[in-house]
């Protein structure tokens, strides 16, 4: 069967290709904005099922994968900062603080429209970071596109001082355990 990922992210598309299975890539044209009063974990999983359904809707007979983070403390939100000023001041924010990483995955089978939905958790602990440790770190790896500004599996590591987490790659944005329980329930063959 197809498999189809509802994501142009160059992360998701490296963390889906080690599992070995022919996919493509789709771009889904997905409103991200929070809903009054959600919560992060709530808004990460609506998000995931929204981008596969968007594309699954238009497809016959596809497993369609959607996924989207949402990094937080409290009821602040860290999204992807888009400018080198939004990621130095996220950092800055986090510096000494945990933070929680919703990572959420959804699969969508498009003929029958069962949806399976996971959130995973990750718990990530940044270090006392510096101002100038900040702007040599964003200038090095430029984390515009990744929700909290830190690439973990990049230079982004050395400013955690510990994370914990049943996935590690659902940190990076694609929680591939929960993916493959959600593909063999669908009779995808995985070892």
């Amino acid at each position: 069967m197809k498999i189809v990922l509802a994501s142009t992210s160059p992360y998701r598309k490296q963390l889906l290709e080690r599992l070995q299975l022919p996919f493509e890539t789709a771009r889904p044209e997905t409103d991200e904005t929070a809903l009054p009063g959600e919560a992060p974990a709530a808004l990460a999983e609506r998000l995931a099922v929204d981008k596969a359904r968007a594309i699954a809707d238009t497809l016959d007979d596809a497993l369609v994968i959607g996924s989207d983070q949402v990094a937080y403390m409290g009821t602040e939100i860290f999204g992807k900062p888009g400018t080198v000023e939004r990621a130095i001041a996220q950092l800055r924010r986090m510096s000494g603080q945990e933070v929680i990483f919703h990572t959420a995955v959804a699969l969508i089978h498009a003929s029958s429209k069962r949806v399976q939905c996971e959130g995973v958790v990750t718990r990530v602990r940044f270090r006392t970071l510096s101002d100038d440790e900040i702007c040599r770190y964003v200038d090095a790896e430029m984390p515009l596109d990744c929700a909290g500004s830190a690439k973990s599996e990049g230079l982004g590591i050395s400013l955690l001082d510990a994370l914990a987490g049943d996935d590690p790659t659902a940190l990076i944005g694609l929680p591939l355990i929960a993916l493959s329980r959600m593909l063999r329930t669908e009779g995808v063959l995985l070892p």
